[in-house]
């Protein structure tokens, strides 16, 4: 087990190694995220819509 002073210098070195992404990077993913969000809520909405006009239809006739 390594000692903490030791421990605290690896930890160091390996965040100096992370590639951390730009603001630009940053605010452009987030877009991304959102935006597909968006859309497979709709997708959903709409999928959501015709399953049930689909059942409504069958269920009204039925009946």
């Amino acid at each position: 087990m390594a000692n903490p002073l030791q421990f605290m210098q690896q930890v160091r070195s390996e965040v100096g190694k992370v590639a951390w992404p730009t603001r630009r990077e940053v605010l452009l993913t987030t877009v991304m995220v959102f935006i597909m969000a968006a859309l497979t809520a709709l997708f959903f909405s709409l999928v959501d819509m015709v399953i049930r006009f689909g059942l409504t239809a069958v269920l009204g006739l039925a009946g």
